[in-house]
Parts: C-alpha cells; structure tokens; sequence
C-alpha cells in the first residue's frame, strides 16, 4: 500500500490502520479487523478516537486505543507548515527524555493543504494541564521534557543542520507588530484592569523591548529549536501523579518564532498560566532544575544567570502573546482569560523586574 495522506474520516480503513502500524513496527503479525470511532474536533482540526480490534493470534505492541488528528494548514487567515508533522516524524528521533506521544503515522501535503497524525490515544491516563493545579512535581517534569527537547538542538552549530536559522530583525518585528496591534484595543477597552502603571509599562516595553531581543541573537547559546505554544491545553498530565507528562500541537504560524530562546517555552507556561502566587511560589524552583538538566544533557558555558536574564526577557515575551489575542477584535466569550494572561504577564515584568533588561 503507498503512503497514503488521510484528509477525512472516510479514508480510514482497517487495512489502512493495518499497513501504517506494520510499518511501525506496533504490528508485526496478523491484521486490523475493525474500529471502533469517536469524532471531535480541535481549534485548527479535526479529530477522531479509533479503538480497534485485531485477527485473533496477531503480534506486536498492538495498540487498543490511537488518536487520528487531521489538520486543513490554510484556515481562517492563518497557515501552518509541516512543522507538526516533522516534531514526531523527525526533531527528536531518538531523543532521550522528550515528552512526545508517541506516533505511528504521519504525512503533509503542502499541495493539498492538509496534514494528519496517527498517536497513541493517552484519554484513559491522561488529562489537560488546565484541570490541575500545578505542583512543584510537575514544574520539575516540565521542566525536564523541555530541557531535553532543547537541548538536542542546542545552539546554531546543532539546529542550522534542519535548516533552523535564527530570526532577523524583520521577523522579530513582525512578531511584535502583530502583538501590538492589539494593544489599543486592550487601552481603550479594558484600562480599567489594568494597574495604573501598567499603560505606560506597555508603551514601554513595545518601545525598547524589541531592541533588546534582537540584541540577544548576536549570541546563540541559549537559543534552540522551540515548541513556542506551551499552553496548558498543550500540555497533558497523569490523572494520578505527576509524570509523565506530554506536550502536544506544536503548530506556529507563518509568523511565529520557531528557533529561540529555549527560555521562552518555560516562560510561557509557567507566566501565562499559573496563578501568580503559584508561579512566584514555584518558578525559581523549576528554572533552577531546567538549568540543572541542561547541564546533565551537555550543554556548556551557559551560566545560571544568564538562563535568569533570558527567561526574564521570555516573561516580558509573554506580554506579546497575551496582547496577540486581541488584535482581531474582542470576542467576549474569550476576553476575561486573555486578560488574566496579560494580567500575569505584566505582574512578572514587575515580580522579575524586566524593565531592566531594556
């Protein structure tokens, strides 16, 4: 059977699911017989749950429950590449330690504009980071995933031989134009929850911010090939316990930044989304192990302060995905979780006195 590139449902065959998990070496004797499916759906996909049944006598790992997700790249404006596809398929073959689910099958058709996934279905074990309160325990895992996932491709000697490139000036203002182009509305609409200091910090970190980062790239230890979306939603947890944990969706934008500081991920899961009295409780905790797993992994000449320095510009970073939200208008059903993102954000520039750095 040739590779096949699944863009709906319908495509889905027991000999199709028989094929690509032979070919994954998860089958290695007999055949699928039937499935059982559960459609859903994503923010950019579709999806279905496949519980599936095999020949009786077949042999392998033989997986009971997969996860097929299916992505059309070119939706409402927005456009993905085959960045998705490449993180299971390729980024991190055969490193240790990453949080990745693992995948059977995977293609990407930049002609027809869709890719899909074949996964291991973690529903029966696993939940959304945004259903539990983060523990320390959990800052460390995370904490662990992501310094493996870094440092496998750590500095531009490692990450330019997948043709990853730091950004330039143009594309970091990008990434900083379209965030602001939220902010006026954030001013005109929400100042009132906004501390009185806060419009003016804005202005000023969309004034002098940029320079400081573009400065930071004449350097590239500390900069690697990132997720750049580790929003709890993106993140799954053990039901029970706290590892493993799995980081999903890595999907940027035709705009986003794919290759910086390794920083920037933590930062954004730990500022956006933890409660500020949980990130002041447990952030240093969780960047000093990150650091510490870094080292374990090989990475050298990257001192502890300036992991600090570079994840305090990461914080304020965080700042641009909170104001990013409401560039296109306010859709009301979203706009008390945005504003709790910036919120938090600005209330770490002030914690981790960011303005420093600028």
């Amino acid at each position: 059977m040739p590779d096949v590139l699944i863009t709906g449902i319908d495509q889905v065959t027991p000999q199709w699911l028989t094929f690509v998990l032979a070919r994954s070496g998860a089958l290695t004797y007999g055949a699928v017989t039937s499935f059982d499916l559960k459609p859903g759906h994503g923010n950019w996909s579709t999806n279905s749950q496949l519980n599936l049944r095999y020949q009786v006598g077949s042999q392998g790992t033989l997986p009971q429950h997969l996860f097929l997700k299916i992505v059309n790249t070119d939706i409402n404006g927005e456009s993905f590449g085959d960045s998705e596809v490449t993180y299971y398929t390729r980024d991190y073959v055969g490193a240790a330690g990453v949080p990745l689910v693992h995948c059977y099958d995977a293609a990407f058709s930049e002609e027809k504009h869709h890719y899909h996934l074949l996964l291991d279905d973690l529903t029966e074990t696993h939940i959304e980071a945004a259903e539990k309160a983060p523990t320390l325990e959990y800052g460390l895992a995370l904490a662990e995933g992501l310094a493996a996932m870094h440092a496998h491709w750590w500095g531009m000697q490692r990450f330019t031989t997948i043709g990853a490139v730091l950004p330039n000036a143009g594309q970091i203002q990008r990434f900083v134009d379209l965030a602001e182009a939220g902010v006026g509305r954030v001013l005109n609409r929400y100042s009132a929850e906004l501390k009185p200091h806060w419009p003016g910090l804005l202005r000023e970190l969309f004034a002098k911010h940029p320079q400081a980062i573009l400065g930071r790239t004449r350097d590239d230890n500390g900069f690697t090939l990132i997720h750049g979306d580790v929003g709890q939603k993106n993140i799954l947890v053990p039901r029970d316990g706290d590892k493993p944990v799995y980081i999903l969706d890595r999907q940027p934008f035709a705009w986003a930044l794919t290759t910086w500081l390794g920083a920037y991920d933590l930062a954004y899961a730990i500022v956006l989304d933890w409660e500020v009295e949980e990130r002041r409780s447990l952030e240093m905790a969780v960047l000093r192990h990150y650091h510490n797993q870094l080292l374990k992994k090989g990475v050298r000449d990257y001192p502890w302060e300036r992991l600090y320095d570079d994840y305090r510009l990461c914080a304020a970073m965080c700042v641009y995905v909170a104001s990013e939200y409401f560039r296109s208008g306010s859709n009301e059903q979203w706009i008390s979780t945005w504003l709790l993102m910036l919120q938090r954000s600005l209330t770490a520039c002030d914690d981790l006195d960011c303005r420093a750095l600028w």
